[in-house]
Formats: C-alpha cells, structure tokens, sequence
C-alpha cells in the first residue's frame, strides 16, 4: 500500500478552493481518457463549501451529463429532512451543473417504502452493483473528530461489514440510523480524497496517518484502496 499525499492549505477557503479546482480538473482529465466517472460524495462543512464553489469556476472542460454522483453515507430520515447529506449537495453542486437527475444515486429514505435501515442498505448495494463494475473513480471523505469516516464508527460492527452497504444502528451522532458503504466499498475507487478543516479533527488526522494504530479505534485507517490524498487545512493539520 503506497503512502497518502498530504496537502495542507493555509485556512478552510483556500482548502475548498483547491479541491474544487481539483475535481474539476481531474473530471476532465478522466473524460479525456474515455471514462465516465463516478463520484462517492460526502457531507460536512467543507464539503459543503466546495460543493458551493465548483458552480462559480469555469467547469466547461466538463461533461456533466457523463459524471454519476453518490454517497458515501447518509442519515436515514425522510427525503425531505434538513439532516440528509444529499440535499445541499444537490442544491448547490449538482443542479446547478446540470447534471441529469438519473446520474444521481441518493441514498434510500425513510419514506422510500424499505422495511428498515438495513433493507435500505441492500437496496443501495444493489444499485451500486449494478453500475459497471461496481466501484468508484472518486470517493470524497469527511472526518469525524473521533477518527470516523462515512459512518463507520470507532468500536461498531459495521467496522466488520462484508458486502457494499451497511445499515447503522446507535449512531454516536444524530440521527442514529444511517446507511454507509463499507470499507471495501470505498476502497473500490482509483482515488479517495480526505477533506478536513478545523483543529478540533487534528488528533484524528494526526491517528489516520500514523504509522501504527487501530482501525477498530480510528476508522479511517481502514480505507486503504486507491491513491489517498488528504487535504487539509493548516489547523487539522496541527497536529502532524
């Protein structure tokens, strides 16, 4: 396994900045190559912010309508809930790029007609398996303060997930049910991105780099597929 690159940025803006400079390049670059990619989104702060930025760059050299999003988790509510990661990413990144609604892979909602968080779970493994080969070109990743990615929590069983999707149960954050991709989801992808602000997730950064530590107690040691980048901003990189 090679090791992450690590980007540090002077502050949150400047972060945000980059990486939407960066997706924007790097779609065009794999459209050039033939591909149409397919793009794990996340949620958070900085997410969100790049999320908003992308639309005010010039994205010509793109094809959004050859570009398919998903997610990598979401809060198990209703469609319509302030809670779901999808809606602000849609609103902000994906609608205004024109991306064609069937290029967009929402995860299932309370409100979907699945019998619970884990028939939802299946139903979104089902769809991810039935596009191509079943991975990704990007997955985008938060991080929790507590070492989490997606929603994989230190300590739970879904750390030990086979398969593509989990439903979770007691989440450590509001709302408690969620469904995520498991590890070997996420590492079914030719790149994975970390985006971490803030010097409240420095520990965390500093144990998902680490040369030794557990998965079990920072989840993010265990998304090891792809070429790993880590963007960050110079306070969650403090601790490095």
């Amino acid at each position: 396994m090679s090791a992450p690159t690590v980007r540090t940025h002077p502050d949150a803006d400047a972060l945000a900045h980059s990486v939407a400079v960066s997706l924007v390049h790097r779609l065009a670059t794999w459209q050039a190559e033939g591909r149409e990619p397919a793009v794990a989104l996340t949620g958070g702060t900085i997410a969100e912010r790049i999320h908003a930025l992308v639309p005010t760059l010039d994205t010509s050299s793109v094809d959004w309508t050859r570009v398919s999003f998903w997610w990598g988790d979401e809060r198990y509510v209703a469609a319509d809930s302030d809670d779901r990661n999808d809606l602000p990413a849609v609103r902000d990144l994906l609608e205004p790029l024109g991306v064609p609604a069937d290029r967009i892979h929402r995860m299932p909602a309370t409100d979907a007609g699945h019998a619970d968080v884990d028939a939802a779970a299946a139903a979104y493994a089902d769809a991810v398996r039935g596009q191509g080969g079943g991975g990704f070109d990007l997955v985008m990743l938060g991080l929790g303060p507590d070492g989490h990615v997606a929603s994989l929590f230190p300590g739970f069983a879904q750390l030990e997930a086979d398969g593509i999707a989990v439903g979770v149960t007691g989440s450590p954050k509001p709302p408690p049910e969620r469904v995520s991709l498991t590890f070997a989801a996420l590492d079914r992808t030719d790149e994975v991105w970390f985006l971490v602000s803030g010097e409240a997730k420095a520990d965390a950064v500093r144990r998902g780099l680490a040369e030794d530590g557990s998965v079990t107690e920072t989840p993010a040691r265990g998304v090891t597929g792809g070429d790993r980048t880590w963007w960050l901003d110079s306070d969650a990189a403090s601790a490095l």
